[in-house]
């Protein structure tokens, strides 16, 4: 079977407004592009269809979500917070989270989105799928949007997966660089579900996701958080995915990985200070479809999250989507062998310390 791709256009009219950065503009900050804008994810979209590997795909069409399956994650009250803000023009989700008139039917129909592939790769419609969405939700909590994000659509996938096609047991794997504090808060005493999240140590969400965030209730044991100092390459990701990613979905025995894919641990990011390449990205991909075969008939879901460098998000995501398709293009990654030369790529001791931390926390694995 093929692997699932979905995109739509109306994700790139998303409106994030003008900024520097992520600051509001003002006085003392000259207005420029804030960083979640559409650009990465139209030149991913760009480059899957320009290196051919979009003729090798099964496109999926998107639907908007309902209100009732946005507030089997969110709270009546946020979702109409939400959508009067849009209404009237726009507003803030929170904190740094922007939006503008419209973004309320397009934030449904990225957790739509996200629903439309995991229910494709359920039902057997294709092997595994990749659905390019926007805004992106990991950060999106039951009652506060945070973080770019504003509808958590891995959670709400995931719970409509629950919901409507009864699965018992799914594992997420979110490799962004920043803590998936949104999808640990909806699942976090939920048994049902394992939560991993390898983020950089204590970049955002500050003073979030640390090991001791190990679920709470019947959930206890059942999230993981894999906090990486600063600086770490592919050596680091590939040995966190080895010792600890990789053991926990072989103890959990998920029926369905879902995977907040981020890109913002690519070497280049402005929002992240890791080192992962485009084949750091497409190994980590190898190892969870390896642990996908064994587990559960290699049922994997990847739902766009972050990823800031419009130059380098194609590329990691090319590889991500080449491994799950098992098609080869001839695209070259520029950028590879520059960062494979990069000091203290490979695995290094305070790293591995970090790592076997969180090892620990598989004995909690029931």
């Amino acid at each position: 079977m093929a692997t699932g791709w979905l995109c739509h256009e109306l994700y790139m009219w998303h409106d994030t407004g003008t900024s520097a950065g992520i600051f509001p503009p003002g006085l003392s900050v000259q207005p420029g592009t804030h960083y979640e804008n559409a650009e990465s994810k139209r030149r991913f979209r760009g480059l899957v269809e320009a290196s051919g590997l979009l003729e090798h795909l099964k496109i999926i069409k998107p639907r908007l979500a309902t209100e009732d399956e946005i507030n089997r994650v969110h709270t009546r009250a946020y979702i109409e917070k939400i959508k009067s803000f849009s209404a009237a023009g726009g507003g803030d989700a929170s904190h740094l989270t922007p939006f503008g008139r419209g973004s309320f039917e397009i934030a449904l129909l990225a957790a739509g989105g996200a629903i439309t592939v995991t229910e494709a790769v359920i039902k057997g419609d294709v092997s595994n799928a990749y659905a390019l969405v926007r805004p992106p939700g990991h950060h999106a909590t039951p009652d506060l949007g945070m973080g770019f994000c504003l509808f958590g659509n891995v959670g709400v996938a995931i719970r409509h997966a629950q919901v409507a096609h009864g699965l018992k047991r799914i594992a997420t794997v979110d490799w962004d660089v920043h803590h998936g504090n949104g999808t640990q808060a909806i699942f976090y005493r939920d048994p049902r579900v394992l939560t991993i999240s390898l983020h950089q140590d204590n970049l955002y969400p500050a003073d979030s996701g640390s090991c001791e965030e190990n679920g709470e209730g019947d959930g206890r044991g059942y999230n993981i958080n894999i906090p990486l100092p600063p600086g770490c390459g592919n050596g680091a990701y590939l040995e966190a995915f080895r010792r600890v990613v990789v053991p926990a979905l072989h103890r959990f025995k998920p029926e369905l990985i879902v995977v907040p894919s981020g890109f913002d641990a690519a070497g280049v990011d402005p929002l992240g200070r890791m080192m992962v390449s485009s084949e750091g990205y497409r190994e980590m991909t190898r190892l969870l479809m390896k642990a996908a075969t064994e587990q559960c008939q290699g049922k994997i879901v990847m739902i766009h999250e972050g990823g800031y460098s419009e130059s380098y998000v194609p590329y990691c995501g090319l590889a991500v989507l080449e491994e799950m398709s098992g098609v080869k293009t001839s695209i070259e990654d520029q950028w590879a062998p520059l960062m494979a030369s990069w000091g203290q790529q490979a695995l290094q001791p305070h790293q591995a310390t970090a790592i076997a931390r969180a090892e620990r926390l598989l004995d909690n694995i029931a």
